[in-house]
């Protein structure tokens, strides 16, 4: 690999600055200053910037904790990007696995792997996501089970051809439920509350699959996920 390439491929430089930091002779090969940035590096070599060593960006898969106000986009002229909280070298290639609304909480993916995004999101993977809803108005008894049979058989939303797929609500108390999808349609949550007479308050996405987010992760803080939650949406 080219020594420009390199250096672009393990910082967060463009092709143009990587050989602009080259012939300023910030870049050393094994401890020794190279300033041709066509220089062939193997996996061998020992490469520093500034003194710090070099390595490249290899696939990235992020669990942030999203909090409210934050937007799941990389601009919005009102509200913050979640991509502010991040500290990673180029965070232009990262993007969200689907989107949470800009006053929903909880578990947000990011990655800059296309593929293992599209395997969570794809309609025909049924992934499942779960949510805590806080409602408007109490939901308890015989209400509670009407609203949880007509859940679980589907709900047809306003605009839509086809009914919601079958979707499991559990009670925590007469104001708070937890809904599990296996679909992603645009304020889906909000909207089959809607469909049976209430009002979502507040939501909350507590996992997507069988990825759980990490209680230790406070509102807008990230970690990477392990091997083995990655290859879990396998």
């Amino acid at each position: 690999m080219r020594l420009e390439k390199f250096v672009s491929a393990s910082t967060g430089l463009s092709r143009k600055e990587a050989g602009r930091a080259i012939r300023a002779e910030e870049v050393f090969i094994d401890g020794v200053m190279c300033k041709k940035a066509a220089t062939a590096v193997t996996e061998k070599d020992s490469v520093s910037w500034l003194g710090q060593p070099l390595q490249i960006i290899g696939l990235r898969y992020l669990m942030l904790h999203k909090p409210e106000g934050t937007v799941s986009s990389t601009e919005d002229p009102v509200h913050p990007s979640v991509f502010m909280l991040l500290d990673e070298p180029k965070p232009d290639a990262i993007h969200c696995v689907g989107r949470l609304d800009v006053d929903t909480t909880g578990l947000l993916l990011l990655t800059d792997d296309g593929k293992w995004s599209h395997r969570i999101t794809s309609p025909k993977k049924n992934c499942a996501k779960t949510y805590l809803a806080t409602l408007a108005d109490p939901l308890t008894g015989d209400d509670f089970e009407r609203v949880r049979s007509e859940f679980a058989n589907g709900v047809m939303l306003r605009g839509e051809e086809t009914p919601t797929l079958a979707a499991q609500l559990e009670a925590i108390d007469a104001n708070q439920f937890r809904l599990t999808l296996h679909e992603g349609r645009y304020h889906q949550v909000k909207r089959m509350f809607a469909a049976v007479g209430n009002k979502v308050v507040a939501l909350h996405r507590e996992s997507v699959g069988s990825l759980v987010l990490d209680s230790d992760l406070a509102p807008g803080e990230y970690r990477h996920l392990t091997p083995d939650e990655v290859a879990s949406f396998d």
